[in-house]
């Protein structure tokens, strides 16, 4: 791909000389010698990186005419990395133009090396930056084309992993096959579910949904088939079970790991025939039922000590839906947390890194849990770490990492080897580019080291 830096400077002698540097290394270059032929360029042609002059009229030294050229490229071109040609007379209007979002500031007469430096670091970073942004348009429009598809029920989800999740659940929704819904504990499994209702065939029926983890054994059967008047203690009227209830739409059973084995065999030949018969009842009926299941369980390592009937497993599990959990879904952590949020108070950014470092084994259940106690304590105030009141443990894996941290003298004597080009310092230090900035800005180490 070719890489380009746009030139705007009066004195044509300055171009040439920018030119002749940035072709050595592989660079295009263009040069401009006015602000307007400048924004025309940038106009009709794809740059990388701007490097401006900060006076364009003979005679002047006030820096204006560069801040006015830095502020017309800003407004059309937020995001592109400008370097600034100075002269010790406006030396402070560059520093100023910097922290505005210039990316840096170079002195004439300027060091060559110096300058390419800054520019390859800006270039890997325009690249980097471009990947990240494509990246983001590509998963924005994937989450738009699933929502305009499908019957997502509002859920909030930015990452990839859950497209792709929603993705399969939604395309199977309209068979009448079973699916065996699996993930950890606080994952969403039940929302999953209710979509792959609501975008199946029967979504005009009822959905009903039971927790086999949450009944006493001897009452799951009960539960799921009804039962005759008299057919337990307690029973004294009939009732119907859930397959009754979910007639003509979508029987739910999540931990489906905790019903028992004479549970299991009913089950069985109900998902066989539709037919099954009321606990206490000799009374064969008949109940038309698409059946979804879940569990965090480990059903093949059950069926290998005999607590679940194989056979049942492979009626139950005709499709697979895996909901990754949280940790491995980063990009879903804060959309949820500002979701759970509901506008009641602002996440600072300290509590975003917080949000962010944690590993969730609570997983959406526990990250709601949070969000709310914090929402409760915020007070109208920015939400810190401290609100969140994440447990201890989570902290003592960064602080682990930071056993290897490089220290600001390795970044430095890194960058010092590399001629000041992050890629290769970064590479040395066995860092990401991305990584290595943060610790730069971190460290307040100039990209031009």
């Amino acid at each position: 791909m070719t890489r380009t830096v746009l030139i705007i400077d009066d004195n044509p002698a300055v171009g040439e000389a920018l030119s002749l540097a940035l072709s050595l290394h592989e660079i295009r270059a263009l040069v401009a010698l006015t602000p307007d032929a400048g924004l025309a360029l940038l106009q009709r042609e794809a740059v990388d990186v701007v490097i401006q002059d900060m006076n364009f009229t003979a005679d002047t030294t006030s820096g204006e005419e560069g801040v006015a050229l830095f502020r017309a490229i800003r407004e059309r071109h937020p995001d592109l990395p400008v370097i600034l040609l100075t002269a010790w007379t406006h030396l402070e209007t560059a520093v100023e133009l910097v922290k505005a979002g210039a990316a840096d500031y170079l002195a004439k007469p300027w060091d060559d090396n110096k300058l390419l430096a800054t520019v390859e670091n800006l270039l890997e970073l325009s690249e980097s930056t471009r990947e990240v942004s494509r990246s983001r348009r590509e998963r924005r429009q994937r989450r738009e084309q699933l929502q305009r598809k499908y019957e997502l029920d509002g859920l909030v989800f930015a990452s990839e992993a859950m497209a792709r999740t929603l993705d399969l659940a939604c395309q199977i929704a309209r068979s009448d096959v079973p699916v065996l819904i699996t993930g950890p504990n606080g994952t969403g499994k039940e929302r999953i579910a209710a979509i792959v209702h609501a975008n199946s065939a029967v979504k005009r029926g009822p959905f009903v949904a039971v927790n086999c983890g949450a009944l006493p054994g001897e009452l799951i059967e009960a539960e799921l088939f009804g039962a005759e008047a008299g057919a337990y203690t307690g029973a004294n009227k009939a009732r119907e079970g859930r397959f009754e209830l979910a007639d003509g739409g979508t029987l739910f059973l999540d931990e489906i790991g905790n019903l028992p084995l004479p549970g299991q065999m009913k089950l069985l030949r109900v998902l066989e025939t539709g037919q099954f018969e009321r606990l206490g009842s000799g009374r064969t009926r008949h109940a038309k039922v698409r059946v979804l299941s879940a569990t965090n369980a480990d059903l093949k390592a059950m069926i290998q000590v005999g607590t679940f009937r194989e056979d049942l497993y492979y009626r139950l599990n005709v499709i697979e839906v895996n909901l990754p959990p949280l940790a491995e879904r980063n990009d879903d952590i804060l959309p949820l947390a500002e979701f759970f949020l509901d506008g009641r108070a602002e996440l600072g950014d300290a509590a975003r890194e917080a949000l962010l470092a944690y590993p969730w084994p609570g997983n959406v259940r526990e990250l709601k849990n949070a969000i709310e106690r914090a929402a409760l304590l915020a007070g109208g105030q920015p939400i810190t770490p401290e609100l969140l009141n994440l447990p201890q443990h989570a902290a003592a894996a960064p602080a682990a990492r930071n056993l290897d941290e490089p220290s600001r003298e390795a970044v430095e004597s890194a960058l010092h080897k590399a001629d000041g080009v992050v890629s290769r310092a970064a590479q040395s230090l066995g860092l990401s580019r991305q990584a290595l900035y943060r610790r730069m800005e971190r460290y307040g180490l100039v990209t031009t080291a």
